[in-house]
C-alpha cells in the first residue's frame, strides 16, 4: 500500500442575504511521510467558490441584499444585476392650523393608493422631522416598476379624488419630482421589503442644479453621491438617485433618496466629514437650489392605517 492517501473533498454550501450560495470546499491533503519516516497527519485547507470562480479566503466579495457589496477584494468584478425602476417623490405644504385627525386621515388615503391601483411596489410617507426654508410639511416617496406605470398613477381617477378630497382641502401647495433609477434585481430591493425596510429614516434630497452648470461636474457631482452612500452599507439600506423626468414640475432638476437603518445612522452620515466635504466640494458649486427633507419610518399597524 503507498504511503500517499488520495486528497479527500467535501464541501458544504453558505447562502447569502441575497440567494447568491457560496461554496466552500475542504480539502484534505493526502497523508504523507518526512524523510525520516515521520507520519504527517491530513491537512484542511478552505478555498471559497462563487459561481465559477474560486477565490482565496481572504479575497471573498460577499453580497448583501440591499444591493451594496462589502469590497473586500475591491478588484474583483461586480456581477450584481440590476433593475430599473421609477422612483417618485411628492412634497405637502400642510396649512397651519392641520388637526392631528386631518393629518392621519390625509396619510391614510395617500397610504392605501397602493392597494387600489396597479404599478406601486413600495410606499412611505411622514410628517417632515426638521423645518425647512421651503416650508414643506409632509413627504410621500412611491416606487413604480415602469415609466408607464407612473403615467397610469397621474391620470387614474383614485389619485385625483384622493387629492381633492383628502389632500388639499388640508394643504396649500405640493410638488413632485420623478427619476429612473437602478436598484439590485431582487424582490426585497426592489420592492423595499424585509426586516430591515422596517425602520429606519427616509431621507430625500432635490436639487436644483445652476443652468451654466457644466454636464461633466454635474455627472461627476452625482457619482461622488453615489460613491459615498455605497462605502456605508452599515447606515445605508438602499439608495437611489436620478433627472426629474416630470416636466410638470420642474423646479429641481435632480433628486435622491436614501433609507437609513436608523434616526443614528441618519446623523452619522449627514454630520459626517466626509458628506460635508463632497457637498461642499462637489454640489454646491454648482447648485442653485437644494431642499431636504426626512421623516422617520415605523412599521405598518403602529401609526397608519
Amino acid at each position: 500500500m503507498s504511503i500517499y492517501s488520495k486528497a479527500i473533498i467535501t464541501h458544504e454550501t453558505l447562502v447569502s442575504a441575497n440567494s447568491v450560495s457560496f461554496t466552500r470546499f475542504h480539502v484534505l491533503k493526502p497523508n504523507r511521510r518526512r524523510n525520516n519516516g515521520e507520519l504527517v497527519l491530513p491537512m484542511r485547507c478552505d478555498d471559497v467558490v462563487k459561481g465559477n470562480c474560486l477565490s482565496s479566503r481572504n479575497r471573498v466579495r460577499v453580497h448583501f441584499s440591499n444591493g451594496w457589496n462589502s469590497g473586500i477584494d475591491t478588484e474583483n468584478t461586480n456581477f450584481t444585476r440590476k433593475r430599473n425602476v421609477v422612483d417618485h417623490i411628492c412634497l405637502l405644504k400642510a396649512k397651519g392650523d392641520l388637526s392631528d385627525e386631518e393629518e392621519k386621515d390625509m396619510l391614510d388615503y395617500l397610504y392605501t393608493l397602493q392597494y387600489q391601483m396597479g404599478g406601486i411596489v413600495a410606499i412611505s410617507l411622514g410628517c417632515n422631522s426638521d423645518h425647512n426654508p421651503d416650508g414643506y410639511s409632509h413627504a410621500i416617496y412611491m416606487r413604480f416598476q415602469r415609466k408607464e406605470d407612473l403615467v397610469r398613477f397621474y391620470k387614474s381617477s383614485s389619485y385625483s379624488s384622493v387629492l381633492k378630497d383628502h389632500v388639499m382641502p388640508y394643504c396649500h401647495e405640493l410638488i413632485s419630482v420623478d427619476y429612473e433609477a437602478q436598484v439590485e434585481d431582487d424582490i426585497l430591493p426592489i420592492f423595499r421589503k424585509g426586516e430591515e425596510f422596517n425602520y429606519g429614516v427616509e431621507f430625500m434630497l432635490l436639487i436644483s442644479f445652476a443652468e451654466n452648470a457644466l454636464a461633466g461636474c454635474v455627472e461627476d457631482a452625482l457619482a461622488a453621491l453615489a460613491k459615498l452612500t455605497k462605502r456605508f452599507p452599515s447606515l445605508i439600506v438602499q439608495a437611489t438617485q436620478g433627472s426629474n423626468l416630470n416636466l410638470r414640475s420642474s423646479q429641481y432638476t435632480h433628486a435622491a433618496v436614501i433609507r437609513f437603518r436608523s434616526s443614528d445612522a441618519f446623523e452619522m452620515f449627514i454630520g459626517s466629514p466626509d458628506y460635508k466635504d463632497m457637498w461642499n466640494k462637489k454640489f454646491e458649486p454648482i447648485t442653485q437650489h437644494s431642499l431636504a427633507i426626512h421623516f422617520p419610518i415605523e412599521p405598518v399597524g403602529t401609526e397608519i392605517m
